[in-house]
């Protein structure tokens, strides 16, 4: 996925380690696509990828950090956001991307779920932590 963070773009970071910095980082990401101007339909879909992200972020990677801007790109006005953490990676990301499968409890909608909320989403990986980016266009 293309660095949308270069430039002029002001990035915004939320330190993510509990329930309530997920509910901080859903915030800050509704405000920028707030400001982006993106509908109402797509600030929901975003918050919603967002907030599913995070989340996934504590339950399994131990917290880590999520970095969002308002973005300009070839699409026009969009929201770039960064999920990174420190945890023990996905061991097959094909797998984990599968509707229905969970490494937890839940219904498995989680990382699916998000990839199709949003126009575009990278996953990147390995033993020493996971690094999701995604953005949501103004269209």
């Amino acid at each position: 996925m293309k660095d949308y963070l270069t430039g002029n773009a002001t990035v915004e970071s939320v330190p993510v380690a509990s329930s309530k910095d997920v509910v901080q980082a859903r915030q800050v990401v509704r405000n920028l696509a707030q400001r982006g101007g993106l509908s109402l339909v797509h600030q929901t879909k975003l918050v919603t990828a967002a907030s599913e992200l995070a989340r996934n972020m504590v339950v399994y990677g131990g917290g880590g950090v999520v970095r969002a801007a308002e973005v300009n790109g070839p699409q026009g006005v969009g929201v770039f956001v960064e999920f990174r953490d420190d945890g023990p990676g996905i061991r097959d990301v094909e797998q984990a991307l599968t509707d229905g499968w969970s490494s937890g409890r839940g219904m498995g909608l989680g990382l699916s779920g998000a990839q199709r909320l949003v126009n575009e989403f990278d996953i990147q990986t390995g033993p020493d932590g996971t690094t999701v980016t995604i953005v949501k266009w103004n269209r």
